[in-house]
């Protein structure tokens, strides 16, 4: 029997990058007063061609440029770049570059998990650039909240699966969540390690509600902690094809589904399930 990986605390960022722009420096400027600590940072770039990754790790003695040379979508770069990383690192945040942190709020998720020692992952609270509170932490999608709140979210914000499903009742408190945005959040890498990391079936989009899941059923927790605070830009790489990106989000959401629900019984109610999701494209894509 092969024994689990004795990791350090070192501390990791991987940035999967895909054609950044512009978000990049930013996100590493602002990382430089989000930790008293020396951070590794591994830039996991899915081929982009606009030279922001290059420049970066040229620029920064602390950045590592491990270039994929195809896209292989969020989940799978994320792996791979975790991958690069020595033992010497026990905690890795998987993050967008789109981001900028808040002074000392990495060193803040970091003291958090100390307060979990069963905490698996870690998310921050996560603004977007108006100053509204993003709902990244929520309840996994089970079937009758997932269908409410796919059918109705776009056409009744406020209806009750929606609300309950985003978890935006009352202040932001640190508590157990379903599953964290994938946009940010600290993974401690014994966790990560003991559910093989992230799912490679999906390209884009559901990667971090099936991570969620997966390591709650190891026995770890998902914690939210809004004492820790980032600004999210939001769609910069999803921006480039949004008629794909909003394809693979429906292949995502049915493979998430379809993973939970096997065998005779519910194949008639994914059938319907499929045909309402393509249906919803459709109307999203006109």
């Amino acid at each position: 029997m092969t024994q689990p990986t004795a990791y350090g605390d070192g501390v990791a960022v991987v940035v999967v990058t895909y054609f950044p722009g512009e978000t990049l420096e930013p996100f590493l400027q602002t990382l430089e007063k989000a930790s008293t600590r020396d951070v590794r940072v591994v830039l996991a770039d899915n081929a982009s061609t606009d030279g922001a990754p290059e420049k970066a790790a040229a620029a920064h003695d602390n950045v590592h440029l491990l270039s994929i040379g195809e896209n292989l979508g969020y989940g799978s770069a994320a792996n791979r770049g975790v991958a690069e990383l020595g033992p010497e690192y026990g905690w890795v945040v998987v993050v967008n570059p789109d981001l900028e942190w808040g002074p000392g709020s990495l060193d803040t998720l970091l003291e958090a998990a100390e307060r979990w020692p069963r905490g698996g992952a870690f998310g921050p609270l996560i603004r977007e650039p108006d100053g509204t509170v993003y709902p990244s932490a929520r309840l996994l999608p089970e079937l009758g909240r997932g269908i409410g709140h796919a059918v109705f979210g776009k056409i009744w914000p406020g209806n009750p699966w929606t609300r309950a499903y985003r978890q935006e009742r009352g202040e932001p408190v640190e508590r157990l969540s379903g599953w964290l945005s994938g946009s940010c959040q600290l993974l401690r890498r014994e966790a990560f390690d003991s559910v093989d990391g992230f799912d490679s079936r999906y390209f884009m989009y559901f990667e971090d509600v099936d991570l969620g899941d997966r390591l709650a059923r190891a026995g770890w927790q998902n914690v939210y902690a809004p004492s820790a605070e980032v600004m999210h830009i939001g769609g910069k790489a999803t921006s480039r094809a949004p008629a794909k990106m909003l394809a693979a989000h429906h292949v995502s959401a049915y493979r998430y589904l379809s993973d939970r629900h096997r065998g005779l019984l519910w194949k008639p109610v994914l059938a319907v399930i499929k045909l309402g999701l393509k249906a919803r494209l459709k109307l999203e894509t006109r």
